[in-house]
């Protein structure tokens, strides 16, 4: 079985490989059919980008506000995910106009900076069937707070970089015993410009959280929405 957690980097997308004992493996790929290419008999992979958009409309996704919920003082690493539409715009002042018309919602620039990899996504699931079998969405945040025993990390990623780090890293290893091997690897293998510490944790606690696919997963909202296009709107996370 192989088990895959993937997250945007600088570099494109970083993934970690688990297989079940003790293989693991990491790469950079430049774009998510790459990834999907080498990767089509994977078990599962997570992926921490939002996958199913709503087309209009003053709400949101009911897994965003869920997810938000249940972080408390994580919550604002939950944003509001951009209409289908918004994602097609070519500049940062047409898709957040478009989303405005939309939905009532202006863009953030953090949103703008990620849509390029939220049409990637959209476009591979919308294309391939057996992709969307395969691959879900995850919130980092969220897989943190499950494996934590339902407790939001205390520090911040962006205000708390070290501390936050650590605390991430001190989560991972009470459930996964190479956590440091994958994280010392990819730090010697990767310049930071490819590949930020906090990419390796976001990708690896994606990992991990597949891997526990056998004992369970549970996802957030109970019963999973889905868009005009037929994806789900949902988050994964394992409740081991």
């Amino acid at each position: 079985m192989v088990y895959i957690g993937v997250d945007a980097c600088k570099a494109g997308w970083f993934a970690v490989v688990l297989t079940e004992g003790t293989n693991w493996k990491v790469n950079i790929f430049p774009d998510i059919s790459s990834l999907w290419n080498q990767y089509k008999d994977a078990r599962l992979i997570l992926i921490d980008i939002p996958i199913g958009l709503l087309d209009n409309g003053s709400d949101e996704r009911v897994c965003d506000k869920e997810a938000r919920k249940l972080l408390g003082k994580r919550r604002s690493s939950v944003f509001a995910a951009p209409c289908r539409s918004a994602i097609h715009a070519d500049t940062y002042e047409k898709a957040s106009e478009i989303n405005a018309q939309k939905t009532g919602r202006r863009l953030s620039k953090q949103v703008w900076g990620i849509i390029p990899k939220i049409r990637e996504v959209d476009q591979l699931l919308l294309a391939d069937m057996t992709a969307r079998s395969r691959i879900r969405e995850i919130h980092p945040e969220l897989c943190f707070w499950a494996l934590n025993s339902g407790k939001p990390m205390k520090y911040s990623k962006k205000k708390e970089k070290g501390k936050a780090f650590l605390e991430r890293m001190k989560v991972l290893l009470s459930v996964y015993p190479y956590t440091k091997d994958i994280v010392d690897s990819t730090l010697t293998k990767y310049p930071r410009k490819k590949v930020a510490k906090d990419d390796i944790l976001d990708a690896l606690v994606a990992a991990v959280t597949a891997s526990k696919e056998r004992q369970r997963l549970s996802s957030i909202p109970k019963i999973t929405d889905v868009d005009s296009k037929g994806l789900p709107m949902e988050m994964v996370y394992s409740t081991w």
